[in-house]
């Protein structure tokens, strides 16, 4: 017999594995929370960016959707931002809502929120349920829409209509399964074919889309047959490729001017995962050199109907690669020279310590499958050449561009994988977003590695200022305690100043990370960067 539609929503959340709900809740939320089955974890943050921040983490390691909680307008408006990053982070979420009794919403009474437009265009769907009894069968489809669309897929849930009757289960509208195709189009395989095989100066861009273990070996061999340099897209969130590869050329330039000089030695360009082409600087003229030929190959229809190309294929990006790697031929006259630019040599020690030697002594440590989190914004390019990724997460990034990430996404994703090393590196300003989060590690044990590169500043603040020939007008904060702050929390943490500290604690970090299940926060005092480069 049916019972409440409290209790079909807790089958539905079964049937989906979203078993572990991420949350902070409020009174509308309530009459879900009461009695909350054993079977379901429970995992509290402070804040709302929080929870979705770890959410997301959750989300990546594990490719499949997580459940998020939260509370009514203050709760979603608390965590559009982490919404938008985790939507371009491609990270598939189900959020649900709370929103005030449905019998007096016209009245707006307290807490009415008005949910469904809040998150802007960045949810990939939502839904207010017509009636009570759609619930079950709303929070179903959100989970294929998170998937499918890979991003967040909102369900509002007026709080009376946990204990309305439930419908008989057969009236729920979403799918048990949905079998996404995986094969690739033969012609538009052979029309990728036939343009790699007009190319005499090929070149090939690769973004988060391709960061996966299946495409990574099919483009690799797509490299090597070819003989084409591979560029990674500026800003992704992923590695597409491995970055210690012969064949890695470096990352992009993030502004127009530059990226034309990048690209005008190739005479067709293969974009695999990421849109052609995503900037952040803008300068007058053509977004590439008028004579390159540009193809992409996605699975999201917006980036593919956004991109300036003469060819984009919408489909399976693994599948597409690997039918292409078996289609290209050998390139004639291609020397198969190595263009990989070796990490720089290992900054001499020295104090005060710079973020260079962070870099340098966690490259030296971590195992090759580590997942490394960045939220460094002035050191990222110093960041990303010392620490190449050897795998597909070993570099995550917040490709949204908004600070508040890195803690909570390496929460989630230890929580999510706790035999992997899981190591977040954000700078002292970034980290004051979300260091809230550290409670959350404590509470359930997560032992994610934190560094906190401490230069007392928002420095690329600093450095975007000069670049525009202007001094900055805002305060640094140096007198801010970072170690007491984790404390606070309950979290373990320590200070390091000199190089020989750095050595020693980072020894004892990274060879307990293993078996770790606490956090640590190591707080690096390390000058201020002196250069920026998007």
């Amino acid at each position: 017999m049916p019972g409440t539609v409290r209790d079909a929503v807790i089958d539905v959340l079964r049937d989906r594995n979203l078993t572990t709900v991420f949350a902070n809740p409020g009174s509308t939320e309530v009459p879900f929370l009461s009695g909350f089955p054993d079977d379901l974890e429970f995992v509290l943050a402070l804040h709302e960016s929080s929870v979705v921040g770890i959410a997301t983490g959750w989300a990546i390691s594990r490719g499949e959707p997580a459940l998020a909680l939260l509370h009514t307008t203050a709760g979603l408006g608390n965590a559009v931002g982490a919404l938008a990053t985790a939507r371009v982070n491609r990270a598939p979420l189900v959020v649900l809502v709370g929103q005030q009794d449905r019998r007096h919403l016209a009245h707006e009474p307290f807490l009415t929120g008005r949910l469904q437009s809040l998150a802007g265009d960045y949810p990939v769907w939502v839904d207010l349920p017509a009636r009570a009894q759609d619930l079950p069968g709303s929070i179903g489809r959100a989970y294929h829409e998170a998937a499918t669309g890979k991003g967040p897929a909102i369900v509002i849930a007026p709080m009376d209509d946990w204990a309305a009757p439930a419908d008989d289960p057969a009236n729920d509208a979403s799918p048990g399964l949905v079998l996404r195709a995986a094969g690739a189009d033969s012609a538009s395989v052979e029309a990728l074919a036939e343009l790699l095989a007009s190319a005499e100066r090929p070149a090939i861009v690769v973004g988060s889309g391709s960061a996966d273990v299946v495409s990574w070996e099919a483009l690799r061999r797509i490299a090597e047959t070819i003989d084409a340099p591979v560029w990674q897209e500026s800003f992704g969130a992923r590695a597409g490729f491995p970055h210690d590869h012969p064949r890695f050329a470096g990352h992009l330039p993030a502004d127009r001017g530059r990226l034309r000089t990048t690209l005008e030695p190739y005479d067709v360009v293969l974009v695999v995962g990421a849109p052609a082409f995503r900037q952040y600087g803008y300068a007058p003229g053509l977004l590439y050199p008028p004579a390159t030929r540009v193809a992409v190959v996605t699975d999201q229809p917006a980036e593919a109907h956004r991109s300036v190309a003469e060819l984009v294929v919408l489909g399976p990006v693994a599948a597409i690669c690997t039918e292409l790697s078996r289609a290209v031929a050998p390139r004639a006259g291609a020397d198969g020279s190595t263009i990989h630019n070796a990490p720089p040599a290992a900054l001499a020690a020295h104090n005060p310590l710079r973020a260079g030697h962070v870099f340098d002594a966690l490259a030296a440590r971590l195992s090759p499958d580590a997942v490394v989190i960045e939220e460094s914004p002035s050191s990222r390019p110093e960041l990303l050449a010392r620490l190449p990724a050897r795998t597909p997460l070993g570099i995550l990034s917040p490709a949204m561009g908004g600070l508040g990430f890195g803690i909570p996404a390496a929460i989630g994703m230890r929580m999510a994988d706790p035999g992997r090393q899981v190591v977040v590196l954000v700078g002292d300003g970034s980290s004051l977003y979300s260091i809230q989060a550290l409670w959350t590690a404590v509470r359930y044990r997560v032992g994610a590695l934190v560094v906190v590169l401490a230069n007392g500043g928002y420095a690329i603040m600093d450095r975007l200022m000069e670049m525009e020939d202007a001094s900055p007008r805002w305060p640094g904060f140096p007198e801010i305690d970072f170690v007491a702050l984790a404390r606070a929390f309950g979290c373990a943490a320590e200070m390091v100043v000199t190089p020989d500290e750095l050595e020693r604690s980072f020894d004892d970090a990274v060879a307990s990370l293993d078996g770790r299940d606490e956090p640590l926060v190591l707080v690096v005092s390390v000058a201020p960067d002196e250069t920026f480069a998007a």
